[in-house]
């Protein structure tokens, strides 16, 4: 999972607080829950001022690999091969929603199929905040060895994507049709948007699922409402 503080729309992001934890660390406890996952790794930079994000997650005792804060493809690849990762899943650290079981479903279809490349957002159906990608290693290792447009490499996975004739590629769709929700954190009102969505249904010790989200925001119109604006750019 990448991370870094140097966003410009909302800096720091990751380390925001809401119920008394960062959105960090509220994300990796979820992916916790992922029972296709065997290591969990946060991706991030070298620069000094991602020092705070590196020593949270030394502290609370998970993996830390840092690298390139503008080549994050880089990045990828080198902490894949620090963990001799046969397949890497890809997530991004302002997606405090996201849904173990959606990335157990990506992971098992790249498990059962011949498939280089799964992600969820080929055809976005699922609300944008439960993005994830897998790639099998030696993919990943050829989009690093071989990506050379400044995009690819800080993106990631344009590269495979955009080689359909190459790389086998895979979508998993959501059963609805929920992309119009949004629930990533890229701007003040999407973390005002999270924020009472944990106060609402977060209890330490306790997991709430992509149902009780929807449910909520069901009952509560209002709530969608306070990133709409964002929702429909």
């Amino acid at each position: 999972m990448q991370a870094r503080t140097g966003s410009t729309r909302l800096p720091g992001k990751v380390l925001k607080e809401v119920c008394g934890r960062t959105l960090l660390e509220h994300q990796m406890e979820r992916m916790l829950r992922a029972r296709s996952l065997d290591r969990l790794v946060v991706a991030t930079t070298t620069s000094p001022a991602d020092d705070a994000i590196a020593d949270l997650v030394r502290a609370r005792g998970w993996a830390c690999h840092r690298g390139s804060e503008t080549d994050v493809l880089s990045r990828y690849a080198q902490a894949a091969r620090a963990e001799r990762a046969g397949v890497v899943v890809r997530m991004t650290m302002d997606c405090p929603l996201i849904d173990p079981d959606v990335v157990d479903a990506v992971v098992g279809r790249m498990r059962r199929g011949a498939f280089d490349f799964v992600t969820n957002n080929l055809e976005p159906s699922f609300p944008h905040g439960l993005d994830v990608e897998a790639f099998s290693r030696l993919t990943l290792d050829a989009a690093d060895r071989e990506a050379v447009e400044p995009f690819e490499r800080e993106h990631v996975s344009p590269f495979v994507r955009d080689r359909p004739g190459r790389f086998r590629l895979d979508n998993v769709r959501s059963p609805a049709a929920l992309h119009h929700h949004r629930w990533t954190v890229d701007y003040p009102e999407d973390l005002e948007l999270v924020r009472a969505v944990y106060e609402a249904l977060y209890r330490p010790g306790g997991f709430f699922t992509t149902a009780d989200v929807l449910a909520l925001l069901a009952q509560r119109p209002d709530l969608p409402k306070l990133n709409a604006a964002r929702a429909a750019t």
